[in-house]
């Protein structure tokens, strides 16, 4: 709640986040420079549609705002490139029969859409201005008719899809059986096999394996291995090696005394009673409250106690209305900003107006603005001078250390040494082994494994190391021995085997359960294992030992004493179930449940009916001609992420 009391200019920031949500798809197009492919991507296009046009400018920036927003690995993104263009295609696809079917939306019709969605943009009804709002999103690239032109596409898609929702109908037997299902419970039986119970009788003896590798040759091919001596830079090394000399503090402080200003700031709490979104008629109440409230702490009454019992401010309120950080000028609307900074420290404001209701502001701490000094800023000029030492380092070994390695290879530890780096020595190295003093660096590999006897790779990098190898020898790829892979086999035959032997008691089991009238305990029992009982659980419950009710799905139609299985579970394990009980729904409850019931099939219907709808649009205007892909540019925009 803290940012809600910010300047204007921040009001616009928080309004432009809200609606970036509505418009995602097709604002990010705006937001994020285009990937460099080494062509004009203006001249070319991805897709038309009609005489609407997805350039491949616009594709990039909508990849590139994929890749920033959820983090998507680069060597995966080209397998997701055609779903985000048969996205962007169906969005058009949608705008294309909108405009066929004449929606309109108006002017007024977003300005409706904005205040209902962003109601603090319009305090005391007045909209905060024009002038502010463009500003903001100057800031971002983009116009008011940019911005607005996609908010208009968004809510003309709305209408389109409201369309195609509508008379879809949700009858009352569909509601009843929605929530039997819903509602019923069972209770069962089961017996858990697992391999582990299995593994002694599953042992094989020496000539099995023999017999098992010789069946098996090409299944054990030793890798080629190379013996490598890397040199590696560890920051956290040189960090500790790092040390600053005052006369090297002391220069950067003269040189940067600017960079310590410190602007006049405050810390402050307060108490928000709000009229914003209430009636006109509540606000004489509102402010006697207030008043109250302030006689109350004039006259020494806990602060905190009253803030966290009256506040309505849900950020600061909890708190005992500590707004927390240190507050500077022009962080909070100018009201509120004005009377922070005219008190004392422990001083009390009177009643403070703003547009979102009425404060009770008490200052806690002030700090006038100046130069810090130098004592006081000692510690991060050390950091800064540290860090950027370090950086220098890293860089230094990265750009001469394999050339230095070279020209030198009999003398690795005197190169390791100039440029502050560790020597390792790694025999029998396979791609994919893990170095402990590298730690995670996915390059290394590719680094290593085109190199020869005698050969230095470039330097890569993680983001704390920078290493680089030299293969003192390669070990060719051979047959391996059976004594090297001798327990890789043993291994794998008894995972084998004591997996078919869990199928082959569990088969067991429930045919006893059979021959014994259903009786599963009784048949458990007979082979040494244990029967769990479930409590009763719905289909989205939990089972221990099984897990989602939902595996058992099969046992919420099946009548009681009924035998279900084997079946696996995800866990590995595998199980033989009997159903003990059934749990009707309690159809006193339909009533309660009933219009949120009616709403999640309304709202399943909606998804797929929309589908189709999405489907049936996007066909239908290809059949005409009226949607070309162009497949080629498609293409080259695949394979230049890949090759990135």
């Amino acid at each position: 709640m803290f940012d809600l009391f910010r300047s204007r200019d921040k009001l616009v920031r928080i309004f432009l986040g809200a609606l970036l949500l509505v418009v995602a798809a097709s604002m990010l197009m705006y937001l994020v420079p285009s990937y460099n492919t080494g062509t004009t991507s203006s001249d070319l296009v991805v897709a038309e549609i009609g005489s609407d046009a997805i350039t491949l400018a616009e594709t990039q920036r909508v990849i590139q705002s994929t890749i920033k927003g959820r983090q998507l690995p680069m060597e995966i993104l080209p397998n997701y490139i055609p779903q985000m263009v048969d996205q962007m295609v169906t969005e058009r696809a949608m705008m294309y029969e909108a405009d066929r079917l004449g929606l309109r939306v108006s002017d007024a019709d977003v300005a409706d859409s904005i205040r209902q969605m962003v109601p603090s943009l319009f305090p005391d009804g007045k909209f905060v201005g024009k002038e502010a709002y463009a500003g903001m999103l100057a800031q971002q690239n983009m116009t008011i008719d940019q911005f607005e032109s996609d908010l208009k596409r968004q809510v003309l898609l709305t209408r389109l899809r409201d369309i195609a929702m509508e008379g879809t109908i949700v009858t009352q037997p569909e509601i009843e059986a929605a929530f039997r299902r819903k509602s019923e419970k069972i209770k069962v039986a089961f017996v858990r096999l697992t391999a582990d119970k299995y593994k002694a009788e599953s042992q094989p003896t020496a000539q099995e394996m023999q017999q098992f590798y010789k069946a098996n040759p090409a299944r054990y091919t030793s890798p080629e291995k190379k013996n490598l001596t890397v040199l590696v830079a560890d920051q956290a090394k040189l960090e500790a090696m790092a040390i600053p000399v005052e006369a090297d503090l002391q220069r950067m402080y003269s040189q940067n005394r600017e960079a310590f200003r410190t602007p006049e700031r405050v810390k402050a709490r307060h108490i928000l009673l709000k009229t914003q979104g209430k009636p006109a008629s509540e606000e004489a109440a509102i402010k006697a409250k207030g008043e109250n409230l302030l006689k109350q702490i004039k006259g020494g009454a806990d602060f905190a106690k009253l803030a966290k019992e009256n506040s309505e401010d849900p950020g600061s309120g909890v708190n005992g209305g500590d707004l927390g950080d240190w507050i500077t000028h022009g962080q909070m609307v100018p009201e509120f900003d004005k009377a922070i900074f005219s008190l004392k420290t422990g001083q009390t404001s009177d009643l403070v107006k703003t547009m979102y209701g009425y404060h009770i502001v008490q200052t806690l701490a002030r700090q006038d603005g100046g130069v810090r000094t130098f004592a006081e800023v000692k510690s991060e000029l050390a950091a800064q001078w540290k860090k950027q030492r370090v950086n220098d380092l890293m860089q230094l070994a990265s750009d001469k250390a394999p050339s230095a390695l070279q020209k030198d290879p009999a003398h690795p530890e005197k190169v390791a040494a100039e440029y502050n780096m560790q020597l390792v020595r790694v025999d029998n190295y396979v791609a994919g082994t893990p170095v402990p003093e590298l730690g995670p660096m996915a390059d290394f590999d590719q680094a290593v494994a085109p190199l020869k006897k005698g050969e230095v790779s470039q330097a890569v990098s993680s983001p704390t190391r920078i290493a680089l190898a030299m293969v003192n020898d390669v070990i060719p790829a051979h047959p391996a021995s059976f004594e090297e892979v001798q327990n890789q086999i043993r291994d794998l035959m008894v995972a084998n085997r004591s997996n078919a032997a869990v199928q082959k008691h569990a088969n067991e089991l429930i045919e006893k359960a059979r021959a014994m009238g259903g009786d599963l305990e009784k048949a458990a029992k007979s082979m040494g294992l244990e029967t769990k009982t479930s409590n009763e659980v719905d289909r989205t419950g939990n089972i221990e030992g099984i897990g989602l009710a939902s595996y058992l799905s099969e046992g919420f139609t099946k009548p009681d004493g009924s035998l279900i299985g084997p079946m696996s579970v995800p866990d590995g394990g595998t199980i033989v179930t009997k159903v003990i009980s059934h749990s009707g729904a309690d159809l006193s409850q339909l009533g309660a449940q009933r219009s949120i019931i009616r709403d999640e099939i309304k709202s399943q219907r909606a998804r797929e009916r929309n589908a189709l709808f999405e489907t049936g649009v996007k066909d239908m205007l290809i059949k005409q001609g009226k949607i070309k892909i162009h497949q080629d540019v498609i293409n080259r925009l695949i394979g230049n992420y890949r090759s990135s």
